[in-house]
């Protein structure tokens, strides 16, 4: 088969995945009263446990229908792109009316109603600066679909609330605290994220702080690759604040998933400012994600590895995420498989080069008779699964079925062969 049916085939098969299995689950979840997205569902999606909204799961609803509300109204996708507008503007009302505590920061739970519930009793409600940043992503998104240029203004003054609560260290970032005397490559990757999507919106609108996000979207590209990038081209999860990484489970412990998912944020940054160096620098990295993270004996990407691959090792310390890390580390997840799957291809597109091509089709054939939820009746896939493969009944960072990468990624796919 030439290469032109192949792309072609691939932007059919994952629009039918979207319109077919994906998003008939997510329509059906939409809070069409209260707005925002039902998300608290059993592994399978058979059946809803909570009407709980985690403020980190309504930012990435928001971002994903106005995306898909963008993607209609060019033609790309079919369906109202109305009524994705409509509903995503609820959920921004929703998030407006209820979210923002008195200091300016997010709650990181709300009723269904929008009543803010504390996730962790006694610990109060801004437990995770992770619920914020997701805020941003989703209002800038959304603003640059709509034309609504206050939303933008509300993402901006948040992004900028949230870098100063870093650099003055007072952040939280449940349910993974960073340890102390660590730095964590989440932060400077959510950081990444956010900043690159805030960057597009503003020059969207011609805003004058435009040229300040291309500053600080490509400083953290940069720190990534320089400070996270080992020699070995593995990215380190977790590095001490000063002095050499000690050999300890936390320092030496990859993540590949994360891994994988940030080098597509790196890369698209990198494209959008000139900053070819840096694409090219990602190659390697994601190929090193594969070496070290694919089960050779199962198939899939395990959860974390050791910095030489398999089960992590090194020196312990006692702290709660050197536990997670240490129990889970086998398992296989929805969301690592979903950004292997675009990582893999936007390298293959970039290169040419069949080595990333056979990466995404070895994914592709795992993910695929692995994930997707048997019964058509639900849809979605079962998404936490064990190292053979075998559903889960088990919280993965929040007692949520994930409304985000998956669709995320099968969108940013579809955008990719757009012109196919």
């Amino acid at each position: 088969m030439n290469e032109a049916w192949d792309t072609r085939l691939l932007r059919t098969f994952y629009e039918r995945h979207l319109l077919e299995d994906l998003l008939p689950f997510w329509s059906k979840a939409v809070d069409r009263r209260h707005g925002g997205l039902y998300t608290c569902f059993t592994n399978s999606g058979s059946e809803r446990i909570s009407t709980d909204k985690y403020t980190w799961s309504q930012g990435r609803y928001i971002w994903i229908w106005s995306r898909i509300a963008r993607l209609t109204e060019q033609g790309v996708l079919p369906g109202s792109t109305s009524a994705y507008m409509n509903e995503a503007e609820q959920a921004v009302t929703f998030l407006r009316n209820h979210v923002f505590l008195d200091n300016g920061n997010c709650a990181f739970l709300l009723t269904e109603d929008g009543h803010k519930k504390e996730s962790i009793p006694g610990a109060g409600y801004d437990t995770s600066f992770y619920a914020d940043c997701f805020v941003v992503l989703g209002f800038a998104e959304f603003a640059r679909a709509s034309g609504r240029g206050d939303v933008a203004d509300e993402a901006l003054e948040l992004y900028d609330r949230i870098r100063t609560r870093i650099s003055s260290g007072t952040i939280r970032s449940e349910p993974y605290p960073i340890p102390e005397g660590l730095k964590s490559h989440s932060v400077t990757m959510i950081l990444l994220n956010i900043s690159a999507q805030l960057m597009e919106t503003l020059e969207h609108f011609q805003h004058p702080a435009a040229g300040r996000l291309r500053s600080e979207c490509q400083s953290y590209g940069e720190r990534i690759m320089t400070e996270f990038r080992q020699p070995d081209h593995r990215i380190a999860e977790l590095l001490p604040v000063q002095g050499d990484a000690p050999p300890t489970v936390l320092c030496r412990h990859i993540n590949p998933g994360h891994t994988l998912e940030c080098m597509w944020f790196v890369i698209h940054a990198a494209k959008h400012l000139h900053q070819e160096d840096l694409v090219e620098q990602a190659m390697p990295v994601i190929e090193k994600a594969f070496e070290l993270g694919w089960d050779t004996e199962q198939g899939g990407l395990f959860r974390f590895v050791d910095a030489d691959g398999g089960e992590p090792k090194g020196e312990r310390t006692g702290d709660p995420y050197e536990a997670l890390v240490l129990d889970t580390w086998d398992s296989k997840l929805w969301w690592p498989h979903s950004e292997a799957l675009y990582c893999s291809l936007l390298a293959y597109e970039l290169t040419g080069q069949g080595r990333f091509k056979e990466l995404y089709s070895r994914t592709h054939d795992y993910v695929f008779r692995t994930f997707p939820q048997p019964d058509r009746r639900i849809g979605e896939w079962i998404q936490i699964r064990d190292r053979e493969g075998n559903p889960m009944e088990k919280v993965v960072a929040l007692p949520v079925k994930d409304p985000f990468h998956i669709l995320r990624n099968v969108l940013l796919i579809i955008e990719l062969y757009s012109k196919a």
